[in-house]
């Protein structure tokens, strides 16, 4: 029943996508869009990731030092990035590659949303629709946060189109490679941890701050929304 996984993880394109083009909508009124990312990414390190994680490597002080890792990890290269740059249209280019460096996480953690998928319909159907209801309720979050992180650090509406279409392939790939293929959940596990770690570096000290930069009740009520959504979404989930 493995093979169930891959029709289905093309569901999970479209709600990517739908996410997306919601971000894109409102990409003229960025602080606002970003508003409510800041809040669902936040939430999905601390609420869908962070557990993830601590379920495959099964050992949460482990997990913990590798979001630690993974935040320090991050900030050293944005850090690195922006002084590497220092010129005016060089600082550009260094913003360019951090929104990268997040669309390209996201892209990873829908990679392994669609792994899971596959992975889950290989032990039994049930397990597997589970996991497939899980992931298309927070992949339109994931393909908002990828918008968002793009277009905050860039302005770049082509770019973020082509990250979009990176995360919303993802999880088929995953799907594909999970009907397919034995792989260690320890070590993917590992990476979701130093993830969670970039998820949270992104919405406290770059999404969040930008948002809430000028005072907006708002902005507030977007972020308390989008942070309530996924808490709403993990617990339906388990």
């Amino acid at each position: 029943m493995s093979w169930v996984a891959i029709p289905l993880a093309g569901v999970t394109v479209l709600s990517t996508l739908a996410g997306g083009i919601v971000a894109l909508r409102l990409a003229r009124d960025l602080a606002t869009a970003i508003a409510l990312t800041g809040g669902v990414v936040v939430a999905v390190a601390l609420f869908n990731v962070l557990p993830e994680a601590i379920e495959a490597v099964g050992d949460p002080q482990r997990v913990g030092l590798l979001v630690g890792a993974g935040f320090v990890f991050f900030f050293l290269a944005e850090r690195a990035l922006v002084l590497h740059h220092r010129d005016e249209p060089e600082q550009a280019k260094a913003h360019a590659q951090v929104g990268a460096l997040g669309a390209a996480g996201l892209s990873v953690h829908s990679f392994i949303d669609g792994l899971g998928i596959g992975l889950a319909f290989g032990l039994d159907t049930t397990t597997g629709i589970l996991v497939f209801l899980a992931v298309v309720s927070h992949d339109f979050a994931d393909g908002l946060n990828t918008v968002g992180f793009v277009m905050r650090q860039s302005g770049d509406r082509a770019r973020a189109i082509r990250w979009l279409a990176v995360d919303a392939a993802a999880p088929l790939v995953g799907a594909i490679v999970g009907a397919t293929l034995s792989i260690s959940e320890e070590h993917l596990g590992a990476l979701l941890a130093v993830y969670a770690g970039f998820f949270l570096f992104m919405g406290a000290t770059d999404l969040l701050p930008h948002a809430h930069e000028h005072p907006s009740g708002k902005r507030v009520l977007l972020t308390v929304a989008g942070f309530a959504a996924i808490l709403l979404v993990s617990l339906v989930a388990h």
